[in-house]
């Protein structure tokens, strides 16, 4: 009795391992197929034999993006949907440029992680843990030219540049679709909105602010 219990267990062990690990490829890729009517948990993959060099190509990195917005900054990303060759393989970037003052708002990816290195400039940047005992900890870095810092999946970050020139940024994340959701955006600039009483009574303003905010622009720096 007590050997079947036992070979229960490490079988039960083994199939909650073999569940929590990601799959090994079964085909060298997977290009996205965009034009497909299939839906899926991302994109189903292109006929191997239709597949080009191009799907696996991007150019525009070396261009500036335009900054001259509310938040002074542009993000040029490089994803599985401007890049299908990207898709399955789990990884994605970033350019992000910055004007002088130009902020990277709060935003947080839902499904990556993020390491961001300096190029040209310099960058405050930081992120604030999920709720702890302890409150939410900010832990914030000056970045100058070449230095990396790493955003952990999922949690609430930002970059700002301080100085009084531009700043570009290189950032890679660990998914192909990582996702973005700007705090302030997602919740002042919802459609629909969220109720201001609900608003008001989680900033504890009255809802004449709420509703100042939420009739606000708020703009998407990423491209």
């Amino acid at each position: 009795m007590a050997a079947k219990i036992l070979l229960i267990a490490l079988l039960a062990m083994a199939s909650s391992l073999a569940m929590a690990s990601d799959p090994s490829p079964l085909q060298d890729f997977c290009v996205a197929d965009k034009d497909s009517k299939v839906l899926v948990n991302g994109f189903v993959c292109k006929d191997p034999k239709v597949v080009k060099a191009e799907d696996f190509f991007f150019r525009g990195l070396d261009k500036a993006g335009d900054t001259v917005n509310k938040v002074g900054s542009n993000v040029t990303a490089v994803n599985v949907n401007q890049l299908v060759g990207l898709n399955t393989l789990g990884i994605s970037m970033v350019r992000i440029d910055y004007a002088p003052r130009g902020l990277n708002a709060p935003h947080t990816h839902p499904r990556a992680t993020e390491i961001l290195t300096v190029i040209e400039g310099q960058l405050l940047v930081g992120f604030v843990t999920s709720n702890t005992d302890d409150g939410n900890r900010l832990f914030t870095k000056m970045l100058k030219k070449g230095d990396v810092f790493v955003f952990p999946e999922g949690l609430i970050h930002f970059q700002f540049n301080p100085g009084h020139t531009k700043t570009i940024a290189i950032g890679a994340l660990s998914s192909q679709n990582p996702g973005t959701i700007t705090i302030a955006n997602a919740v002042f600039g919802s459609k629909p909105p969220i109720s201001d009483d609900v608003l008001a009574k989680a900033f504890q303003v009255d809802k004449k602010t709420i509703d100042w905010l939420q009739a606000q622009f708020w703009m998407d720096n990423n491209n």
